[in-house]
């Protein structure tokens, strides 16, 4: 047998055994590279391909996307750049990956001889030449920058490592930054997650707690005639108030098709109706794109798998939609806070004790200062409950003791006094007129401002969704204006879209919340 076919068999043959390895991508990057472990300890995360082991290695892949790095080892620029394209690559790529089995970074030498066909299939006419796309498409193909409707895109913006990963984000809707970490609990706990420099991480637990919390009402087909109208409401608030931009969309989108999915006469006894929610399961609905949930926690993290986590990001959630309302918007906030943790948390303990503070409130909101307080206030009498349990029980994360919140330290003007009981239980005198602008910072201003989009990417997707709700009348209402001035035009249609299409629901949607009248669990 000829020696290059022989390296092809013993290639295929060790893709064949690498890929029953656990699913694990980083097993097939060791062909062909030598070993993973000591490339990722020289700095090297991108794989090395050649025209050997090129379209072999990118059809066994088994990352959605692939981005391919066409160099010459003699360019000072590409030298120069390697470092940019290693940093990213270190992301997704090796032991190590904050985001492993997402993206292949791959690398390929055109100065090397046995690459100039290769290279030139790509239609590579300068240095550095970045490709993005589904790995299989790269492997027995051509491309050119001429070619229509092809799945593979030149990456026109990727010099520096930040504008290369701000290049990805965009295509996949994602978030990732350089600062992201493998999540291994034991090893990558925050210093102190209640620093305001780490609450900007929130955003992201935010989406996935958003995400988590959808797919389990849909999983547990929680959506029944008597459940439909709270998911709507509380719905419309996170279309006008969820600190996600995305997660705005995603709602407004669900919103708009409710009716599609659920509509009001669906009775649960039908056949027709298991299908139908079956259906809605099986399309697995991304309320907050396509990329969430991702699997995995930063902001809310704990030092045990089984704590912190979804309902630290539900906490969050709920806190950064209080402090955003309007006064006008505070008891129906309140009333759609409380139904969707009455109808939709499926812990049954938890559940009851909310309804039970919720069921406390004898007097309407008035003020979104009001409601932020109870929030906080409900928030720290579960803390103060579960510390006694869990250190009773001995089930509390040892790394993130449940606490009264903001600590001093964080707000040393929320305290006016405070002292210990003989059982060590921490009382305070709060200054609320302290405690109310602290919550709005920190849930608010700092959560938000870390969710970063230009002005036009914002006003983009306000169109979006304002030519959505348009429906039939998309075709010739805003889109994304050249000049400022129409830019604001088509944003103020847009809103005013929105603000009638709510309008709307709620007159077809008369909806009474009867708290005190519901029967208790």
């Amino acid at each position: 047998m000829a020696p290059a076919a022989a390296r092809v068999l013993v290639l295929v043959l060790a893709l064949a055994a690498a890929s029953s390895l656990a699913g694990r991508a980083d097993a097939l990057r060791s062909l062909g590279v030598g070993d993973g472990a000591e490339a990722a300890a020289q700095g090297d995360y991108a794989v090395d391909l050649n025209a050997t082991s090129f379209d072999a290695f990118l059809t066994a892949s088994r990352e959605q996307f692939a981005v391919v790095e066409f160099f010459a080892h003699w360019c000072p620029a590409c030298r120069n750049y390697k470092p940019h394209y290693e940093k990213v690559a270190k992301l997704f790529n090796g032991p190590d990956a904050a985001h492993p089995g997402r993206i292949l970074m791959a690398r390929v030498d055109c100065a090397s001889k046995v690459n100039v066909d290769l290279c030139s299939r790509f239609s590579v006419d300068h240095y550095p030449f970045l490709l993005w796309g589904p790995p299989p498409k790269f492997a027995n193909t051509k491309w050119d920058r001429k070619q229509e409707k092809s799945e593979i895109k030149l990456i026109d913006d990727g010099r520096t490592a930040e504008r290369l990963l701000k290049w990805i984000n965009k295509q996949l809707e994602s978030s990732f930054t350089l600062d992201d970490r493998k999540y291994e609990n034991e090893n990558m706990l925050p210093n102190n997650a209640s620093d305001p420099k780490r609450v900007v991480q929130a955003i992201y637990d935010v989406e996935e707690a958003t995400a988590h919390a959808l797919q389990i009402i849909l999983d547990n087909k929680m959506i029944k005639p008597d459940t439909r109208d709270s998911l709507i409401r509380f719905l419309q608030i996170l279309v006008a108030h969820h600190p996600s931009k995305r997660c705005r969309r995603g709602s407004a989108d669900l919103l708009i098709n409710f009716d599609d999915h659920w509509p009001s006469n669906l009775s649960l006894s039908s056949q027709d109706s298991s299908k139908l929610l079956e259906s809605v399961a099986a399309d697995n609905h991304k309320i907050c794109g396509k990329e969430v949930p991702r699997g995995y926690w930063i902001f809310c993290r704990g030092s045990k798998s089984e704590t912190r986590g979804f309902s630290c990001g539900l906490w969050v959630l709920l806190h950064s939609l209080t402090v955003q309302i309007g006064d006008g918007e505070s008891q129906s906030t309140f009333t759609s806070i409380c139904d969707f943790i009455h109808n939709f948390f499926i812990c049954e303990e938890c559940r009851k004790h909310f309804y039970d503070m919720c069921s406390s409130v004898s007097v309407p909101f008035k003020s979104a200062r009001d409601l932020s307080l109870w929030l906080w206030s409900t928030h720290n009498k579960v803390n103060e409950r579960l510390m006694k349990e869990e250190k009773d029980m001995g089930t509390g994360d040892p790394s993130f003791p449940k606490a009264i919140w903001p600590p001093k330290a964080l707000c040393p003007s929320c305290y006016r006094s405070s002292s210990r009981t003989s059982d060590g239980t921490l009382q305070v005198d709060w200054n609320e007129d302290e405690v109310f602008p602290f919550l709005v910072n920190y849930y608010g201003k700092t959560l938000v401002s870390s969710y970063k989009e230009t002005y036009m990417e914002s006003l983009q997707g306000r169109t979006q969704v304002g030519a959505a709700l348009a429906d039939d009348a998309s075709s010739h209402a805003a889109r994304v204006p050249i000049g400022a001035a129409l830019g604001v035009a088509a944003a103020s249609c847009t809103f005013g879209a929105l603000a009638c299409f709510w309008r709307t629901q709620q007159k077809n949607r008369k909806y009474s919340y009867r708290l005190h009248s519901l029967k208790k669990i």
